[in-house]
């Protein structure tokens, strides 16, 4: 059997394997995401003069630290403005069906009224249909001991894998390197350096975009004394993992929130500002220096591969989602060049030019 067979029967295999194995996975691969994450902060603190160990557990200071600081800190208050938002949204419902809704009929002719009583249900039958299902979800977890031990453990193991992997993070890259092939190694070696490149470009950069967006929206909002700041920053930092989609969820939810509060232009405009002064930090300063012209995923591509990770391995899938298409646009550039590059892409080129020369 030629050997190209035996390296399709070995990737058939491995995404067998992922699909058996897929409820399982989850602690290695948050892990092994966590090390990777980690690792530039244990070399640079190696080449200051500590050994591996001692980096590694100055690491997981730093991570633990932040983990506390969010449990403490920043979680309880965002769960308390979420509370809060819950008491203001049937004001809004309110003015909508009272002020707006009777202007847009003046203007249009169209019974807004009757479609807003219709999605106020709606919304009213799935809260309690989602409450019903979440205390279903729960009872089931506190009758089924078991179901729960394995959801602790899982959780539990991710700090041991991830603490594990990024102590031996340099040798586990030296021995499947070591594994290649002789004659493959100069092409896997570029090839996964190119992919290190956009991974280590979009994780890190990204996140820190997403963090600074973040602290951005939610401290300027907070001073203009907008209600809800620290939860709208929050969000739209997550959502800026799509370029733009944080800007518009985050400006679209701030705008409402102020002019329920405020009613005037002027806190409006404040809105306007805190988040075109974010757009013009990320542009300006965080693109170019976080993620540059490295990245190239497309927000859509982003969004189908988030969708589609979620899908096929629940939230592995979603942890895999990035990184496995970033190494998948690095994979089809690869080939693309390498068509470039071929026979096949300029043969009639070569055939025409052999006809027309003497």
């Amino acid at each position: 059997m030629r050997r190209e067979w035996w390296v399709l029967i070995g990737a058939v295999v491995l995404v067998w394997l992922l699909f058996q194995l897929e409820a399982m996975l989850m602690p290695f691969i948050a892990g092994m995401i966590l090390a990777y994450l980690a690792d530039p902060l244990a070399n640079r603190l190696q080449r200051l003069g500590l050994s591996r160990p001692l980096a590694v557990c100055a690491v997981f200071l730093v991570m633990i630290l932040l983990l506390v600081l969010s449990l403490l800190v920043l979680i309880p208050l965002a769960a308390q403005q979420v509370r809060q938002f819950a008491l203001v949204v049937p004001g809004i419902f309110e003015w909508v069906e009272n002020v707006l809704a009777p202007q847009i009929q003046a203007w249009t002719g169209l019974d807004v009224a009757a479609d807003l009583d219709n999605l106020r249900e709606t919304l009213s039958e799935h809260w309690q249909d989602a409450g019903g299902y979440l205390a279903q979800f729960l009872g089931q977890v506190g009758r089924s001991g078991m179901a729960l031990i394995t959801w602790v453990t899982y959780v539990a193991l991710i700090p041991v894998v991830t603490f594990y992997l990024l102590l031996d993070w340099e040798r586990f890259i030296a021995n499947l390197r070591n594994m290649l092939p002789r004659q493959w190694e100069p092409d896997a070696v570029r090839v996964v350096e190119r992919c290190n490149e956009v991974l280590s470009a979009f994780l890190r950069g990204q996140l820190l975009v997403m963090l600074t967006l973040g602290a951005i929206y939610a401290i300027g909002l907070t001073l203009m004394g907008v209600r809800f700041g620290l939860l709208i920053g929050i969000i739209s930092g997550l959502a800026s993992i799509v370029p733009f989609l944080g800007f518009i969820v985050g400006i679209s939810v701030a705008l409402i929130v102020a002019f329920f509060q405020f009613g005037s232009w002027l806190a409006l405009l404040g809105v306007v500002v805190v988040f075109t002064v974010g757009q013009i930090i990320e542009s300006t300063l965080l693109q170019p220096k976080l993620l540059g012209n490295r990245i190239g995923l497309h927000p859509v591509a982003v969004i189908f591969a988030v969708l589609a990770g979620g899908n096929l391995f629940g939230f592995t899938g979603v942890l895999l989602a990035l990184p496995a298409a970033a190494v998948i646009m690095v994979l089809l550039r690869e080939l693309k060049d390498r068509y470039k590059r071929s026979s096949l892409y300029d043969a009639g080129l070569r055939k025409r030019h052999d006809e027309d020369s003497p």
